[in-house]
C-alpha cells in the first residue's frame, strides 16, 4: 500500500510519531541513517506529560518500571553537599505520574522501537534521505541504502532528523539561535560503593555536572561541561581528576564516553507545504530542566492526530495549520527560559554566585517544604502547563480551565482518553440537549459525578469540556453551549470516530 507519511529520523520524536500514526491506521514508513538506536545519548528525564501520553498509547507502566523515580536532588558546590531537594511525589494530585523519571534515551529508544514493531512497522536503518520534492499531490523522496537509490512517494513527510536536519536544510528554513561556548561530555560509568538512586548536581561558575542512575545496567549517567584546558579529543581519564571530587564519586569502570556541543535554536517554521519538522529538527535547547526530548515527543503527539484526521477525511487540511501555530510558540518560550536559567546557573557574575551560594542551599530547601512551591516546581518541569490558548481550536473558560489547557487529571478521567479520539466530558449533570447534540455528532460523552477532586483540579460543576485526541481541552463550555460546539465542528469539518 502507498506510504501516507514518511518519517525521517528514528529518535524518540520520530518513533512516537510513527507509533501514534500507526495506532490510528495510517500507513507509515520510518527511516534513519544510523545502524540502530544511539548509545551515547544524553536525554535522561522523562516528565509526567510524556508519561501521560504513553499511558494513552498503552505503555506508560513499562517505561516507569524500566526507569528510576528520582526521589531527591543533591546539590553540590566545591565538592561539598550544599542542599537536598526532596522530589518524591512532588506532583501528587496533579498527575498519575507525580515524579521525575530517569530513563536514558538509548534504553528509551529501544523500547519505542519494540512498541513500533508491535504495531507492524519496522524502522529502516542505514537508510538516508538524499533529496525530495513536493507538490499539491504529495512528496517524492530519493532514499539511499547500501549505496543504492530508491524512490519513495508519500502524502506527507516529517523531518525528525535532529539538529542537522536534512529536511530542514532542504526546505531552506532558518534555524536561528546560538551555540554555548562550552564543550559537554556524557558518559556511562560504574561507581564504587552503594548504587546512587538520586540526581546529584554540581553547580559552579562555568561548571555543570550531573549524575543520574541507569537501571538497565546498574550504571550512572554523567553529563557535564568539559573543564577548561582539556582537549576536545580528550577521553574520560582527562576529566576524572576534576569530576570525581565534584560529584563525590569514584569511577571504577567506564562503559563509554562522548563529547558534544549544546545549541539553543528554533526553526523559522515547523511546516512548509506537505513537510513538517518536529523535535530537534525544529528546536534545540540548553540542558536545563531536561525539556528537549519531552518537547519533541509533545510535537509528535500534537502532529500525529492531525495528520491522521486529514488523511482519513475526518477534517479539512486547515487543521494542519494549527500544528505550527501551537507548537512554535511553546518552543520559542522554552528556548528563551531554559537558556536564561542555564546561563544563570553557570554564570561567573554576581547573579550566578547569589543563586549558587545563597538561593539554592538556603531558600530552595525551605520552599520545597511548602506544598505550593513543590506544585509550582512540578508544573514547570513536567510540561503539564503546556497550553494553546490562542489556537483556532481553543475557546471558552469553565472554572480555572481555559480552552487549550491540558485536561486536568481527576482519578479515573484519563482512562477514557485511550480511545485516542475526540470526546466530551461533564463533571456533574448532563443537559439532555447536550446529550442529543453529542449523539447527533457521534461524539462520545463521558460523565462523572461532581466531586471534591474535580473542584480541586479547577473544573466547574456541570460544565462541558470538549477534549481533543491529544488530551487538551478544545472547548470549555460553562453552560454546555451546544452552538459553540457545533460551530467548531463545522469550522474544521471534524467528524468523530463512530462516523467512520
Amino acid at each position: 500500500m502507498a506510504t501516507q507519511v514518511l518519517i525521517v529520523g528514528a529518535g524518540p520524536t520520530g518513533l512516537v510519531l510513527a507509533i501514534a500514526l500507526a495506532r490510528r491506521g495510517v500507513i507509515v514508513r520510518i527511516i534513519d541513517k544510523n545502524s540502530g538506536p544511539g548509545e551515547a545519548s544524553r536525554a535522561m528525564a522523562v516528565h509526567a506529560r510524556t508519561l501521560e501520553f504513553y499511558r494513552q498509547l498503552g505503555f506508560a507502566e513499562v517505561v516507569v518500571n524500566q526507569g528510576i523515580k528520582i526521589e531527591a536532588i543533591h546539590l553540590r558546590e566545591h565538592g561539598e553537599d550544599i542542599a537536598l531537594l526532596p522530589l518524591k511525589d512532588i506532583g501528587a494530585g496533579l498527575s498519575p505520574y507525580p515524579f521525575v523519571l530517569a530513563f536514558p534515551q538509548d534504553d528509551h529508544e529501544r523500547l519505542l522501537v519494540a512498541q513500533l514493531k508491535a504495531e507492524g512497522v519496522e524502522v529502516e536503518w542505514n537508510t538516508e534521505l538524499e533529496s525530495f520534492t513536493q507538490d499539491e499531490w504529495g512528496v517524492r523522496a530519493v532514499l539511499e541504502k547500501d549505496g543504492e537509490r530508491h524512490a519513495c512517494s508519500s502524502t506527507y513527510l516529517c523531518g525528525c532528523d535532529g539538529a542537522r536536519s536534512r529536511v530542514r536544510e532542504s526546505l531552506k528554513l532558518d534555524f536561528t539561535g546560538g551555540t554555548y561556548d562550552h564543550l559537554y561530555y556524557v558518559a556511562d560509568v560504574q561507581t564504587a560503593g552503594p548504587p546512587n538512586q538520586d540526581l546529584v548536581a554540581h553547580l559552579a561558575a562555568n561548571t555543570f555536572a550531573l549524575m543520574l542512575p541507569v537501571r538497565s545496567r546498574g550504571m550512572q549517567r554523567l553529563i557535564g561541561i568539559m573543564p577548561d584546558g582539556v582537549s576536545p579529543d580528550a577521553n574520560f581519564e582527562s576529566v576524572r581528576p576534576i569530576l570525581e571530587p565534584l560529584l563525590g564519586i569514584q569511577v571504577e569502570h567506564v562503559n563509554w564516553f562522548s563529547t558534544y556541543r549544546v545549541h539553543h535554536r528554533v526553526a523559522s517554521h515547523f511546516r512548509s507545504g506537505r513537510c513538517f519538522l518536529s523535535g530537534d529538527a525544529a528546536h534545540i535547547h540548553s540542558p536545563a530542566g531536561g525539556q528537549g526530548m519531552n518537547t519533541g515527543i509533545g510535537d509528535a503527539v500534537n502532529l500525529a492526530w492531525k495528520l491522521a484526521h486529514v488523511l482519513q477525511g475526518r477534517a479539512s487540511a486547515a487543521l494542519l495549520d494549527t500544528y505550527e501555530a501551537e507548537r512554535i510558540v511553546f518552543a520559542r518560550k522554552l528556548v528563551i527560559t531554559t537558556d536564561r536559567a542555564f546561563q544563570l546557573i553557570v554564570s561567573q557574575g554576581t547573579g550566578g554566585q547569589l543563586l549558587r551560594s545563597w538561593l539554592l542551599p538556603h531558600v530552595f530547601p525551605v520552599l520545597s517544604g511548602f506544598a505550593a512551591a513543590r506544585r509550582t516546581l512540578f508544573k514547570t518541569l513536567s510540561q503539564v502547563l503546556v497550553h494553546y490558548p490562542d489556537s483556532p481550536l481553543s475557546g471558552g473558560r469553565a472554572g480555572e480551565v481555559i480552552g487549550g489547557d491540558r485536561l486536568p487529571w481527576v482519578p479515573d478521567n484519563f482512562s477514557a482518553l485511550q480511545s485516542l479520539d475526540w470526546q466530551l466530558h461533564v463533571y456533574g449533570h448532563v443537559d439532555p440537549l447536550l446529550a442529543a447534540a453529542a449523539q447527533a455528532l457521534r461524539l462520545p460523552l463521558h460523565a462523572w459525578p461532581w466531586s471534591e477532586d474535580a473542584a480541586h483540579a479547577g473544573l466547574l460543576q456541570d460544565a462541558a469540556y470538549l477534549i481533543r485526541p491529544d488530551m487538551h481541552v478544545a472547548l470549555a463550555l460553562p453552560r454546555q453551549e451546544i452552538d459553540v460546539l457545533q460551530a467548531l465542528t463545522a469550522r474544521f469539518t471534524l467528524r468523530y470516530s463512530r462516523d467512520n
